[in-house]
């Protein structure tokens, strides 16, 4: 299995969001990422990203989110066109993994016709509650007619243990990660915003925007115990670590 860091945008907030000791005025510019995951049996993307529309008219698309969660991405800074310099298109995708059902992380799910998607079937339900769209779960991002299969603990997508998908609640009701596990280069956590940077995991910071917050630190330790046995964590939003990995062609095997 062969896997792919892929460029879904670009996000600027305040720094306080994550890291509560940070000046209410400071902000931060954030890396949303996606990853493709190249296996025998089909091509996974964990992640879709954000909407190209973002780009050219945040507001139109999430609305007040806009202003809390400023979009920086440039026209070729989504998931789509950085499938293209792979020589991918979405139909080439066939299962498509959401984290969870905010919009940074679901943005692109509506490219991918041809896939069936893997969501946890807590994160389902909170994203057609009576007050979603306040949650951060924008309908025309999420609410597509693709097949789902909702999961409801861990979910072995290949049947194999090479890609495990592993229940990581607290940000979101039902967010979940990933354990990709690759000959070379060994076996890697794909935590997204069960924990969003280092300082989160290194320190055990709780972000403001965590739904549950005991739920979180429960997925944190689950996350430190995966990592104990040997995972490298890929952390949701980590603008230094995103310096520091292999992007695009240049992939994990």
């Amino acid at each position: 299995m062969k896997m792919h860091i892929l460029n879904g945008g670009r996000l600027r907030m305040r720094k306080s969001v994550y890291l509560p000791e940070a000046e209410r005025t400071e902000t931060i510019d954030l890396p949303v990422s996606c990853v493709l995951l190249r296996h025998a049996q089909g091509n996974v993307l964990f992640d879709t990203g954000c909407h190209p529309d973002t780009a050219v008219d945040a507001t139109g698309r999430w609305g007040a989110m806009a202003k809390a969660m400023m979009p920086l991405s440039g026209p070729e800074d989504n998931v789509v066109s950085q499938l293209a310099t792979l020589g991918l298109v979405p139909d080439n995708i066939d299962i498509v993994v959401n984290s969870h059902l905010h919009s940074d992380h679901c943005g692109c799910n509506g490219f991918f016709k041809r896939a069936t998607f893997f969501c946890h079937y807590k994160e389902l339900e909170a994203a057609q509650g009576p007050d979603a769209v306040q949650k951060g779960y924008i309908p025309a991002d999420w609410e597509h007619p693709m097949p789902t299969e909702a999961i409801d603990g861990e979910h072995d997508v290949f049947g194999d243990g090479r890609l495990v998908l592993v229940p990581l609640p607290g940000h979101t009701p039902g967010s979940v990660g990933a354990v990709a596990t690759l000959s070379r280069d060994g076996s890697f956590l794909l935590a997204a915003d069960a924990v969003a940077m280092r300082p989160n995991l290194d320190r055990e910071v709780m972000p403001r925007n965590t739904w549950n917050p005991d739920l979180a630190m429960a997925s944190l330790r689950e996350v430190q115990r995966i990592a104990a046995s040997g995972a490298k964590v890929i952390f949701g939003h980590d603008p230094d670590q995103w310096e520091e990995m292999r992007k695009g062609e240049d992939r994990y095997e």
